[in-house]
């Protein structure tokens, strides 16, 4: 697992939307549990933002240079199509 999660050098900043108590967002809050340290351990230099506010639907964005943002719904999605949705925002470019 960890050449899945070593980031496209375009990509600047990973930022999950979740709320922290919800059964929507449960499958996000599992696989961040999970993947977090993953993440993190192979690219320590770029920020991954965990924002929790009640009620939110869960998200995730990937910003990439020159502020070019994409944007993946994960409401109704299970841990591993959750996985799929960011390996495909942080390995490819804008």
């Amino acid at each position: 697992m960890s050449g899945k999660y070593t980031f496209t050098k375009a990509l600047k900043e990973v930022r999950f939307h979740l709320c922290q108590t919800s059964d929507h967002s449960a499958a996000t809050r599992s696989f961040l549990t999970r993947a977090y340290p993953t993440m993190k351990k192979n690219n320590p230099h770029t920020p991954i933002m965990i924002r929790e506010a009640l009620g939110v639907e869960p998200r995730v964005f990937a910003r990439y240079e020159y502020g070019k943002e994409k944007r993946e719904e994960l409401m109704g999605l299970d841990d591993k199509e959750i996985e799929s949705k960011v390996t495909g925002l942080v390995m490819t470019g804008v």
